[in-house]
């Protein structure tokens, strides 16, 4: 009797620190930019520790198409797809909640059930946007900033890049005011952002930094999973991976702090 009362409370406890271990926060090492004296252009990376909770995050997949009109985009995405799989079958672990984002192709996904389960969230009421200021890029990116200069534009896209995974319990969304809606719906009040292009559609997007910091969504960059859409030829001259670092060091001054995927996942595993 005294022996199975004793297993009992084993269990017990066991399944308490298991609940507390998946639904307490996570300490995220942050980083930013700071103008050490205003106006003097003196800028400096800063971090900052930021307590995250799973269950009150989300990660959107911004544009990771299976095709680009720009060959070099295209090669880079493809690189880049596999990597972004392994961190967010790491986050959906966690309950963190994944949101697809291929724009433009939402007839490819009419049947899915992730697709109509976004469809069937009620409306939230849109906040009254923040009037934040949005400094000049970096870069020249006027030309559409391919870096393989003989491609042409047109609609390459069709479905997000098939090395991602949709699964049961993910949403899929292009519209920034049905991705507001399943954040207010859940709770949720910060979201990560991966995918591409970080001076185009990652800022742009109806459902990204800009217009999510706007509504006062809590927004975050992982730096290492983003590319940009930047050619060399152009101002300032840089090499194509300089002009990513430089779009991504103007989102941490005006926009959003980033975070590299190495650093979320060690902060994930340390929660067991």
């Amino acid at each position: 009797m005294v022996l199975n009362m004793r297993k009992t409370a084993l269990v017990s406890l066991s399944l308490a620190i298991a609940f507390a271990a998946a639904t307490s926060p996570i300490t995220l090492r942050l980083r930013s930019r700071v103008e050490l004296f205003k106006g003097s252009g003196d800028w400096r990376a800063t971090t900052v520790d930021y307590a995250l909770e799973p269950k009150k995050t989300a990660i959107i997949l911004c544009d990771i198409w299976d095709k680009h009109w720009c060959h070099g985009a295209t090669e880079r995405v493809g690189k880049l797809a596999p990597k972004v799989e392994a961190v967010v079958k790491r986050l959906r672990a966690a309950g963190v909640l994944v949101i697809h984002a291929p724009s433009e192709t939402m007839d490819f996904y009419k049947d899915s059930p992730e697709r109509k389960a976004m469809l069937e969230i009620p409306k939230a009421s849109l906040p009254e946007a923040l009037a934040l200021d949005s400094p000049k890029l970096p870069i020249d990116d006027s030309d559409g900033g391919c870096d393989t200069s003989q491609d042409k534009f047109y609609k390459a896209w069709t479905r997000e890049n098939p090395a991602i995974t949709i699964e049961p319990g993910d949403l899929i969304s292009d519209r920034g005011e049905e991705v507001y809606s399943a954040l207010k719906l859940r709770g949720i009040d910060t979201l990560l952002l991966a995918g591409v292009h970080v001076n185009m559609c990652i800022l742009n997007r109806s459902f990204a930094i800009k217009q999510m910091s706007k509504w006062g969504v809590r927004t975050i960059l992982i730096r290492d999973l983003t590319d940009s859409m930047y050619n060399p030829a152009d101002a300032p001259r840089v090499s194509h991976d300089q002009g990513t670092e430089l779009v991504i060091e103007h989102i941490e001054k005006y926009w959003a702090p980033t975070i590299t995927s190495p650093e979320l996942v060690a902060a994930l595993a340390q929660r067991h």
